[in-house]
Parts: C-alpha cells; sequence; structure tokens
C-alpha cells in the first residue's frame, strides 16, 4: 500500500543505549545491596491509534511508556520490583524493594538465572523496526477510507468501526552474568468491523491486516471491501444436523488449535501436572506427516529474536517431527523443576511453522467433500487437563466440495489427542498476520451439535 510519510529522526538506538546504560546502573546496585544474581529488564513503547465509526472519529490514542524492572537473588531467594520514574532516588528504592521482598521470601531450589553458557553471544539483524512517521489526521483520514470500502453497498447497515494503529518498542534485558541484550520492534495495524442485515437477522464480521512495515499492510480499502464481503457471507445463516463430520478450520481460526498444543506443551503447565500432554514428550500425536518448526531467527518475522527473555540464545528447533512431539517450551525455571533443560522458551514461543500436505483453500475444500467449514470460534471450552474440547463455531455448511450456506449457533466438540490425530490435511493457505504459520486445517471427525 502506498502512505504519505513526513521522516524524523531516528534517535532509536541512542534510546537503546541510554536504557543499557541504566540498566548496568541497576546491576551494580544490585550487587552494592549484597545480591548474588541479578536482572534487568528496561522498555519503552509509543504508540498512536484512532478508531472511526460511521464515518465519524471516535477516539485519537498517543500513548507513550516505559517500565524498569529489577529482580535479585540472594542464593535461592527472589524478589522482584517495578517502576516507572527514572528519578535516581526511586530507580535506588526500586532496588532496595526487591531485596526487601528477597529476604522474606522461602528459598526455592529452581529458582536464579539460566546458565551463563546458555548466553546469546551473536545478535544478527533480523529486520524488525519499520517505523512508520504517521500522524493522527493521516490516520484517521486511512481508517476513515477503510470504512468507506466496506459500507459501500446497501446490505450493510452499520458499523463496528474501522482502526489504525502504529507502535514502536525498544526494550534491554540485562543480568549479572554480563549479558546485554538489545531489542527494537514495530507493528502496525489496520481493522475494519461491519454489521450486515436487519433485527435478528444482523451479522457481523470484519478483517485486518498487521504487520511489521507498514508497506507489507494490504490496502484500507481492500481491507474494507474484505471486510464486507465475510460479513455479507453470512446473511441468513441456518443451523446444521446434530452429528460426526469432518471440520475445515481456516486458516484465521486454525492457529488456535496449534495454540492449544503450545499451552500443553509449556513448563508452567506441565511443572503443575495441569497439561493432557503430561510425559508426552517423545510420544506420537499427530499424523507420521505432521510437523512443526520454529524459526526464531527468521528475518522480518513477527516474533523473532535472537535471546528468549532470560537471554538465552534462540535457535531454529522443531516441535513436532513427523508427528512425534520432540520438546516441551520451557524456560530455566520450568526445567529446572521438571529435571530438564530450558529450550530458549522463557517469555513464550518465537514464529512456528506448520508444514502443509495439501494445497490451497479450495482444495482442501473439495477433499472434505460434505462437512462443516469453521471461520469463527466463540468461548473458552477447553480443559487443559483433560483435552476435551468444545467451543461455539460459526461458519458455513459444505457439499459437494463447495460452500452451501452460511452456519451459526453450533458446537464443535472433541478431545484435543484425538483431533490431533484425526488431522487429515494441513493447507498453504497461511495466514501472515500471526507469528503461528499455518493454513487450513482439515480434521477427519468431529462431533457437531446443531439441530436435532
Amino acid at each position: 500500500m502506498n502512505a504519505i510519510t513526513v521522516q524524523t529522526p531516528d534517535d532509536s538506538l541512542a534510546r537503546l543505549e541510554r536504557l543499557s546504560a541504566l540498566s548496568q546502573r541497576l546491576l551494580e546496585r544490585a550487587r552494592e545491596c549484597g545480591a548474588s544474581q541479578a536482572e534487568v529488564s528496561c522498555s519503552e513503547e509509543t504508540g498512536l491509534n484512532v478508531n472511526v465509526r460511521m464515518g465519524t472519529v471516535e477516539t485519537v490514542e498517543s500513548n507513550r511508556d516505559r517500565g524498569i524492572g529489577v529482580t535479585v537473588y540472594f542464593g535461592k531467594r527472589k524478589g522482584s520490583a517495578s517502576t516507572a520514574d527514572l528519578r535516581e532516588e526511586s530507580l535506588n528504592a526500586t532496588v532496595e524493594q526487591a531485596c526487601a521482598i528477597a529476604l522474606y521470601t522461602e528459598d526455592d531450589e529452581a529458582s536464579g538465572l539460566a546458565e551463563p553458557e546458555l548466553m546469546a553471544r551473536e545478535f544478527p539483524d533480523l529486520d524488525l523496526w519499520h517505523p512508520w512517521a504517521l500522524d493522527a489526521d493521516r490516520a484517521v483520514d486511512l481508517a476513515l477510507a477503510c470504512e468507506a470500502a466496506g459500507r459501500n453497498d446497501p446490505r450493510i447497515a452499520n458499523s463496528d468501526g474501522a482502526s489504525v494503529g502504529s507502535g514502536e518498542s525498544l526494550s534491554v534485558y540485562a543480568n549479572s552474568h554480563g549479558f546485554v541484550g538489545r531489542e527494537r520492534g514495530t507493528q502496525h495495524s489496520i481493522g475494519c468491523a461491519l454489521i450486515a442485515g436487519q433485527g435478528e437477522g444482523m451479522q457481523r464480521d470484519g478483517w485486518y491486516s498487521t504487520g511489521l512495515a507498514y508497506a507489507d499492510l494490504e490496502s484500507p480499502e481492500s481491507i474494507g471491501r474484505r471486510a464486507a464481503e465475510r460479513t455479507l457471507a453470512r446473511l441468513q445463516p441456518r443451523s446444521a444436523a446434530t452429528g460426526e463430520y469432518p471440520v475445515l478450520f481456516a486458516a484465521e481460526v486454525a492457529r488456535s488449535l496449534i495454540g492449544h498444543l503450545l499451552g500443553a506443551v509449556s513448563g508452567g503447565a506441565l511443572y503443575r501436572r495441569a497439561s493432557f500432554l503430561l510425559d508426552q514428550a517423545g510420544q506420537q500425536l499427530f499424523p507420521d506427516w505432521f510437523s512443526i518448526e520454529e524459526l526464531p531467527l527468521l528475518r522480518k518475522g513477527l516474533r523473532s529474536a535472537a535471546f528468549d527473555a532470560e537471554g538465552v540464545a534462540t535457535r531454529a528447533a522443531a516441535l513436532v517431527s513427523d508427528g512425534v512431539l520432540q520438546r516441551y517450551l520451557l524456560g530455566s525455571y520450568s526445567a529446572r523443576k521438571l529435571g530438564l533443560r530450558t529450550t530458549g522458551n522463557a517469555g513464550g514461543v518465537h514464529n512456528l511453522a506448520v508444514r502443509a500436505n495439501a494445497g490451497g483453500f479450495e482444495e482442501l475444500l473439495g477433499g472434505m467433500s460434505r462437512g462443516l467449514l469453521v471461520t469463527e470460534l466463540m468461548g473458552q471450552g477447553v480443559n487443559a487437563i483433560t483435552g476435551d474440547y468444545s467451543r461455539g463455531a460459526a461458519g458455513f455448511w459444505v457439499e459437494n466440495g463447495a460452500v452451501a450456506w452460511p452456519v451459526d449457533g453450533i458446537t464443535i466438540a472433541g478431545n484435543l489427542k484425538d483431533v490431533f490425530q484425526r488431522i487429515e490435511a494441513v493447507g498453504n493457505d497461511v495466514d501472515t498476520r500471526s507469528h503461528i504459520g499455518v493454513g487450513s486445517i482439515l480434521v477427519g471427525k468431529m462431533i457437531v451439535a446443531g439441530e436435532e
């Protein structure tokens, strides 16, 4: 897309240096207070967000936030404190407060920094910094153009509005191993949500685009038009007969299935024994063609990073290979609780790529013949301990490999272990708006609860 921008001086590197110097002062202060180990996180965030509705500006918000977090260890006792005040007396008080907290906590054998030999030593340019010199007037114009394109149909009776957002973040993580990691990143978005129909027949849907660079966003007009197409396609929905059918998760909702996997193999859930995938590393969870790879060093990836939240070096590694769960997602604390080694996932997972074994969306649609296409999920009906899955859904009924009519007011259910095993195809129609890169997912059989 094309956008008019006014270039302003980029002082982000100088600001990172100031945050780095601040982190070193705080670490030194922690050492003077007697801490055996310490870590500091410093961040600055700026952003602009505008919202319009029915051709009128509703909100214009500009933010500039900062935060300083200090964690200290006295042996195996831990204390943390934070502040947004950069005055020297406030910073000193923050360190002292963290130390005071640590002195009154119990020993925890799993606490402490990650091992020093695991710290990142290489910091490649991951192409994450793409500032957009966007002012409020231009942002409003883009949002209005997006909504107007979506409302250019008499069946679009109302609007939930259009939004434009742009943000920049700077962060420094440093610890007493001598590690200092600097990161800077940007993220921009344009979105629109529309309402079609009248009375009880109203339907709502939308579309959005997001990226690290504004040039990677879809145009406001195309976003508005796609929001309108999606909304109009949902008019006059029906239910579906209760039964067991193939279910095709469109790419924008398919990533939720991968999200349930991530939650179940995360260290916190595992050491608390609150996961349906306890002791499943090395076990076959998916069909033998199914694979997921983590790619933290992907250039311009939405969740790329050379180090995790503890400074541990990240690396490309399989999460699932040939259907077998290869590892868990661990930081140093959860790893110690489990008697394992950190996987460089403190703070979460990085970019994931789910291997496709099929063509595009139309191929998957044709291959299912008759069943349910899910484009929206509602509710939180997932039991993390048992894997039981039951969520409200909306989408389209499929007959003879083609969309027949819109569907809502239904529930899809199963157990996630069974759902994972019953995945028949993953499409190459990857939704690039998430760090979980996956196309549409076809599950061979699930319970669909609708009309009796």
